[in-house]
């Protein structure tokens, strides 16, 4: 805390006395906020890390860290992997398996509670103090409880008000902070997901094998991700529809012959996706990860989403504390706004066409991506970090011109197995037989 960090108040009838004024305030400790304390506390500032549980803490996710993810750590953090994946079987509906294989992987599989652990850990070791048990009400940028123009108070809910320069709120997808910024959200998913413990000889079935399911509902899909003897599985849909999306889990869980071992955990959560005009910051307030609604609207992926923009909000969360006046803070708030736009905002965008592509003709995108090869490469390339969506689009003319096509496509009505008719035929080749292997 610098020197001039120091505020006096006042009580009536008691002496002054002097109340910290944090350079940053991070609210919320999952990937996106220990990103965001770590990045600010790197730099130098005093900061303050606010999470309302108790760490380690369980949380419903895949739990799947792609290229970006890894690229976007701090230096030095060793993955806590539970299985690193090199094959990919993608099936439409329960049919039309098909195996997809690597000689290098594609991307590892962490559980949240000790991933999450581990990036406040190099947030801590950078500098950053953290709080737990703390949970925030609200903030205030006017009003007694704020002492100058340059500062912020962060309410908790047992009336105890921390001060700070710079906000970040990573506070989830149901953020206090979002709502006092004025995020707009335009999707909305539910995400179901069961912990099953299974044997080993079940386990070394799916060791280093991911199964994807595109599944029977507009935009919907399941996943079984394999980390040691548990299996994480799960299906997201639009929110609407909860019976239809429990109906899923269900039936998949029975297809796949895993009824008849007990879950450990069963959990659900909701996924939000941001507006495209949808504002980032208000006065020293920014918000990023899930508080922000930044996550990929085809996948709903959003750890790599949640570390990339946690460290873009921390390092500029450090100008704004240096900022003297309002004119200058939002300008560093806007220059956050348009690093995010410019580069997490265009993998969204492209994110949005898939998913409306996808929620069109399943069929066609499943056939695509398990039977033709360039498209597999591609896939492959995005899960290891060496390029993205928004790169491939942009490097590739044939794949714009393959997403224009397919933007005017209009969809058609599907067949029992919940794939339009005739599209997947032949291009899938044997829906019984594992790819041959791949090495893109």
């Amino acid at each position: 805390m610098s020197s001039e960090n120091a505020d006096a108040v006042s009580g009536q009838g008691e002496p002054e006395r002097e109340v910290p004024v944090w350079d940053v305030v991070v609210v919320g400790a999952g990937p996106a906020g220990a990103s965001a304390a770590y990045a600010a506390a790197v730099a130098g500032r005093r900061v303050l890390l606010l999470e309302k549980a108790e760490l380690p803490r369980y949380k419903t996710c895949g739990g799947g860290i792609i290229g970006p993810s890894r690229d976007a750590l701090p230096p030095g953090f060793e993955l806590p992997l539970q299985d690193r994946v090199h094959a990919v079987t993608f099936s439409l509906n329960g049919r039309l398996s098909r195996t997809r294989r690597s000689r290098r992987m594609l991307f590892g599989l962490v559980n949240r509670s000790e991933f999450d652990a581990g990036l406040v850990e190099q947030a801590q070791k950078a500098g950053a103090e953290l709080r737990t048990g703390a949970t925030v009400s609200r903030v205030e940028q006017h009003g007694p409880a704020v002492p100058d123009r340059r500062t912020v108070a962060v309410v908790l809910a047992d009336g105890e008000t921390v001060l700070a320069r710079a906000v970040v709120g990573a506070d989830g997808s149901a953020s206090r902070i979002g709502a006092h910024v004025g995020v707009k959200l335009e999707q909305v998913d539910l995400g179901l997901e069961a912990e099953i413990p299974v044997p080993a000889t079940v386990a070394e079935d799916w060791a280093g094998r991911v199964l994807i399911d595109w599944g029977p509902m507009p935009g919907s899909y399941g996943w079984v991700f394999p980390k040691g003897e548990t299996l994480t599985v799960g299906v997201i849909s639009a929110r609407g529809d909860g019976a239809a999306t429990k109906r899923y889990l269900e039936d998949f869980i029975a297809r796949l012959g895993l009824s008849g071992f007990e879950p450990a955990v069963s959990s659900g959560h909701l996924t939000r996706c941001r507006a495209e005009d949808s504002p980032l910051s208000r006065g020293r307030v920014l918000v990023c990860g899930d508080a922000a609604g930044l996550l990929e609207p085809w996948t709903r992926e959003g750890i790599s989403f949640a570390l990339r923009s946690g460290r873009l909000a921390g390092e500029w969360a450090v100008r704004i504390a240096e900022a003297n006046d309002g004119v200058d803070a939002r300008r560093q708030a806007l220059n956050y706004a348009f690093a995010i736009k410019a580069g997490l905002g265009v993998e969204m965008a492209v994110g949005r066409r898939l998913l409306t592509i996808f929620e069109r003709r399943p069929g066609l995108l499943h056939a695509t991506l398990s039977g033709f090869r360039p498209v597999w490469k591609a896939f492959a390339d995005i899960t290891r970090g060496s390029t993205s969506l928004a790169g491939i689009v942009r490097s590739r003319a044939m794949v714009r011109r393959a997403l224009e096509a397919l933007d005017r496509v209009q969809p058609t009505d599907a067949g029992p197995d919940g794939r339009a008719g005739g599209e997947t035929g032949g291009a899938a080749g044997d829906p019984d037989s594992d790819g041959a292997v791949v090495s893109p």
